[in-house]
């Protein structure tokens, strides 16, 4: 079983970002499991989303506690919480932020990819809701999923001008990671 944990505040697509992850796992044929997890119920709270993913049914229903993978939609959120806690030893993290962002220690074997997400979706979309490019790189960094994969799942959610604007993100997040990876 692969688990998945996202961070991020209420209001920034968290639970649309973890239901296209499992719509994408489920076009690949796997068994995914998506569901939210809320604090304070206000726009701006911190928050996850997870998902679970197996080659059958999922039946656990706690949160994730030793995710293989992270997908921090907010950095500013690793400033108040260890949103690294149990990531497994070959884990990845996708963190949406800038250049300058300060990262916690990580593992010898844990890769940590940072992008500018937010920057994406702005030059695609028009507003900074950064999931769908943290999305293509979530499938660059890991290997995960094939990006016609998470197109289907992007396709079932959107449609018209945010269907193709969101598939651009994805694209591009997808080729920022990848970028990233030839380098090191």
């Amino acid at each position: 079983m692969k688990e998945i944990r996202i961070h991020a505040r209420a209001g920034q697509g968290a639970i649309t970002t973890a239901t296209l992850l499992g719509k994408a796992y489920f076009h690949k044929g796997s068994y995914p499991y998506a569901f939210p997890h809320f604090g304070a119920a206000r726009m701006g709270a911190p928050m996850n989303a997870f998902v679970r993913v197996d080659t059958k049914p999922v039946r656990l229903r706690s949160q994730i506690y030793q995710p293989d993978f992270l997908i921090i939609v907010d950095a500013t959120l690793m400033r108040g919480f260890n949103c690294f806690s149990g990531l497994k030893d070959k884990g990845i993290a996708i963190i949406n932020g800038g250049q300058n962002l300060e990262l916690p220690k990580v593992g010898a074997q844990q890769k940590v990819y940072v992008m500018p997400a937010n920057e994406i979706a702005m030059k695609n979309i028009g507003r900074p809701l950064g999931n769908t490019a943290l999305l293509g790189g979530f499938c660059a960094a890991t290997g995960e999923l094939e990006l016609d994969g998470l197109f289907e799942a992007i396709k079932a959610r959107f449609s018209g001008k945010a269907q193709e604007a969101n598939i651009a993100s994805a694209k591009e997040g997808f080729e920022f990671v990848k970028s990233k990876i030839k380098k090191s």
